[in-house]
């Protein structure tokens, strides 16, 4: 997709009803500082259309981004950030379980994993979560410039058992810094919603 307009359409916190939006969404989640802001800026071919930071927990709220009124690209809540309160956790999670739930335009969600480390609990049961509701992730398996190429398979041979993932399981390795992957995920984003140039 040749991305002509993006815009930040709709922010839904706790208690915000979730829109009932008309077009095809894709959901990404993963944990805090996962590099989901990253991964998003770089799919948008943008610096600062979502807030990058160096502090975990940024994202707290549910974000829909309009592209080309074609789709909407939404971001979740980052979790298991340690210095958040576990009732805000808990909220969190709420969130993120009630927009899985309820949406009726999802297609397709894709789980952010940082390929440097074994998967956490916290992204085990996010994966059990998103298959418990329907979905086969795409797992993106972010910071791979981090890495020495060498190290790869074996990191992502670990991602893959850590989370048990299902035969079949699209695994990305992704890197916001040289942009390593962004075609691949526009590609299953693109048929995810049927979209064609």
């Amino acid at each position: 997709m040749v991305i002509k307009e993006v815009n930040l359409e709709t922010v839904c916190g706790v208690t915000s009803k979730l829109p009932e939006n008309t077009l095809p969404e894709v959901a990404f989640a993963g944990k805090s500082n996962v590099g989901k802001s990253s991964l998003i800026n770089a799919l948008m071919n943008r610096k600062s259309l979502a807030r990058t930071s160096a502090q975990p927990g940024k994202t707290q709220t549910i974000n829909f981004y309009n592209i080309n009124d074609a789709m909407y690209l939404v971001d979740l809540p980052g979790y298991g950030y340690a210095k958040v309160a576990e009732s805000e956790k808990a909220k969190w999670g709420k969130m993120i379980e009630n927009y899985l739930h309820t949406s009726k335009q999802l297609r397709r969600v894709f789980l952010l994993i940082d390929i440097r480390h074994d998967p956490s609990a916290n992204d085990k049961l996010m994966y059990d979560w998103i298959i418990h509701q329907g979905f086969d992730p795409v797992i993106v398996a972010t910071k791979l410039d981090k890495l020495k190429r060498s190290q790869v398979p074996k990191c992502i041979k670990a991602v893959k058992e850590g989370l048990k993932v299902k035969p079949g399981t699209v695994i990305v390795p992704f890197s916001a810094v040289t942009k390593q992957g962004r075609e691949e995920i526009w590609q299953i984003m693109d048929e995810a919603v049927g979209y064609e140039e």
